[in-house]
């Protein structure tokens, strides 16, 4: 059984097709799921959108488990967590940034290598980027580099949101990360590579939001600098 944990800030307008598309997926592949929706007090409407999929799909399959405001994607997680019945769990963008055509995929690379952790990555094979400026490109890119130079993690994509975990062992890496934000997923394998934890990857097409804002900003980078140097200085 797959958990899917699904954090929500202002995706009203995503999160319907980004549901349909993780049911159609799930029920082709004959997979046994459920979706849970962490939202952080979305002023959007979001979690009236969620309470009306949860109506569509039922509450075995949608459940909606709101927080009052934003309180950062690491937290989110440990909120969703606690209502996971899955084995797995699979942790992704509600953007439509990440396609869930991609899950069936880490599920069979999960089980080729029994892998503890199976990543999606934008940076090997035929994975890749669509929709970002060169700026934005550079900046992930950069982000990447820094990280590959300064920890060797043995993954290639470091800042990448959308993987697949046994349920167990994404247990054990939040008890050990400290940071918050972009530079959580990071840490994450870091700290997952610390552990002893094996690592597979799926090359994937990260395709840039379609509706709303992104949340990256100039506060995000100074942030995930300041990690980055944390982290190489304490592993």
């Amino acid at each position: 059984r797959v958990s899917v944990l699904l954090p929500t800030y202002n995706e009203r307008d995503n999160l319907p097709l980004v549901v349909w598309l993780l049911v159609r997926t799930f029920s082709d592949s004959g997979i046994d799921f459920e979706i849970i929706i962490i939202d952080d007090g979305s002023p959007d409407g979001t979690q009236e959108v969620a309470q009306q999929l949860e109506k569509i799909y039922g509450s075995d399959k949608i459940l909606l488990r709101p927080r009052a405001r934003k309180l950062g994607l690491g937290t989110a997680y440990i909120h969703g967590m606690k209502y996971a019945t899955g084995n797995f769990i699979v942790i992704m963008d509600a953007d439509l940034s990440h396609h869930p055509k991609f899950i069936p995929e880490f599920i069979r690379k999960q089980k080729e290598g029994n892998f503890d952790i199976v990543s999606g990555t934008r940076y090997k094979g035929n994975g890749g980027v669509y929709g970002w400026d060169l700026k934005r490109k550079l900046i992930s890119r950069g982000a990447n580099f820094l990280t590959q130079v300064l920890l060797r993690p043995g993954a290639s994509d470091l800042t990448g949101s959308f993987r697949l975990y046994r349920k167990e062992v994404l247990q054990k890496l939040m008890e050990k990360c400290v940071s918050k934000g972009y530079v959580f997923q990071m840490e994450m394998i870091v700290r997952a590579r610390q552990l002893g934890f094996t690592i597979g990857e799926v090359p994937i097409s990260f395709v840039d939001r379609v509706y709303g804002e992104s949340k990256l900003g100039g506060n995000e980078i100074v942030s995930f600098l300041k990690g980055l140097l944390t982290l190489f200085a304490t592993t």
